[in-house]
């Protein structure tokens, strides 16, 4: 069976049933993910040997826009624990690497910091030797899955070494770790995102992953190409998500005094068009990107850095246009064209943010370095 084919009896039975109030009461949607996890698609991306699904970065951002049609809260969850995964999967220990395979164990990226900004790669939270392992202190500034995952993949400065960054993995019950504020906000009000801040976290000998000082290349290198194509994904989900409800609208709202519809007017229909056309352009960067790093292409990582910008800006247009030729039903939260209005806010301010790929795109197309 597909992952997709796995996806589909949960997308529509328990994510799509319970988007609404995900949103309205800012639910955590811990239902599905145990319905991921008992079908084994938060193993997705972890390797067979480990008992995962031994998928690549093409299924789990298939994955990820279908969730997005539905519920953006739960696609933005899904989207970082796989970014957090595909590192676990690469520089963590077997045990934990088990227990994500197997749909017991959610993790998050907690990486924007008070005073880093946009330059996730460089935090300026600590980590000190000590007798018992390694102290960690940082502010981070917004964590998806704050207190709901089972584990954080924690920043910091280097501990000794020469670099920006260190990465850990850092268990979301470590003694140290709370969370000052719960979010309340305009979008993606499902996914516990939330400020976690750590005041001597002790973590152990073996939740370094990767080398003292390495975590920069890390992000840059190898985390960067997944989350930007996840976020684009959700990016992308959304938007289909929402012209589909605006189109369903368009075509059943008939005017009272002849048989015609919204969707017989052509300015409507042009609108749409134009909407679509947004749409199918991220996708096709989006699966360029993807076909790029598969084959090593040496314009890679240029693609890397467009196709976040490209989706997150593309899904603000969308989603103005689908509330302006929706009319006043595209105001009702029940249509669902609202929410998904509000969630597209999030990815075009998420670090790294449009603006500031942007300039990474003219620093790479001018030949300079990109920090």
């Amino acid at each position: 069976m597909s992952h997709l084919a796995l996806l589909e009896p949960i997308a529509q039975n328990t994510i799509a049933p319970a988007a609404l109030d995900t949103d309205r009461e800012g639910r955590f949607p811990r239902a599905a993910l145990q319905a991921l996890g008992a079908s084994g698609l938060l193993g997705l991306v972890s390797a067979k040997a480990v008992g995962g699904l031994g998928g690549g970065l093409a299924d789990a951002a298939a994955v990820v826009e279908r969730i997005a049609q539905d519920c953006p809260s739960t696609a933005m969850v899904v989207c970082m624990h796989y970014a957090a995964t595909v590192l676990i999967e690469k520089h963590g220990t077997e045990a934990v690497r088990r227990e994500i395979a197997a749909g017991r164990h959610v993790s998050t990226l907690a990486w924007s910091e008070i005073g880093s900004r946009s330059h996730f790669w460089a935090p300026v939270g600590t980590a000190q030797r000590v007798s018992d392992g390694y102290r960690l202190d940082a502010q981070k500034s917004m964590v998806t899955s704050a207190g709901e995952a089972d584990s954080y993949v924690w920043s910091s400065r280097p501990v000794a070494a020469e670099g920006a960054s260190t990465l850990w993995l850092v268990s979301s019950r470590a003694d140290g770790l709370s969370i000052p504020v719960r979010y309340d906000g305009l979008g993606l009000r499902g996914n516990a995102s939330a400020p976690v801040t750590a005041q001597g976290v002790v973590v152990g000998e073996d939740a370094m992953l990767g080398a003292d000082g390495a975590g920069a290349d890390i992000m840059n290198g190898e985390e960067l190409p997944v989350f930007a194509s996840l976020i684009a994904s959700a990016s992308i989900g959304l938007m289909d998500g929402v012209l589909a409800r605006v189109t369903a609208h368009l075509t059943r709202t008939r005017f009272a005094e002849s048989d015609s519809s919204l969707a017989d007017l052509p300015t409507i229909r042009a609108y749409l068009a134009r909407a679509r056309i947004r749409v199918d352009q991220a996708r096709l960067l989006r699966d360029d990107t993807v076909a790029a790093l598969a084959a090593g292409r040496p314009d890679a990582m240029l693609r890397v850095l467009e196709v976040k910008a490209c989706a997150a800006e593309a899904a603000l247009e969308v989603t103005d246009t689908a509330m302006r030729i929706g009319g006043g039903a595209a105001f009702r939260k029940d249509v669902g064209i609202e929410r998904l209005f509000r969630d597209a806010r999030a990815a075009s301010v998420m670090a790294p943010t449009s603006d500031v790929l942007y300039d990474f795109i003219g620093r790479a197309l001018c030949g300079l370095p990109l920090a």
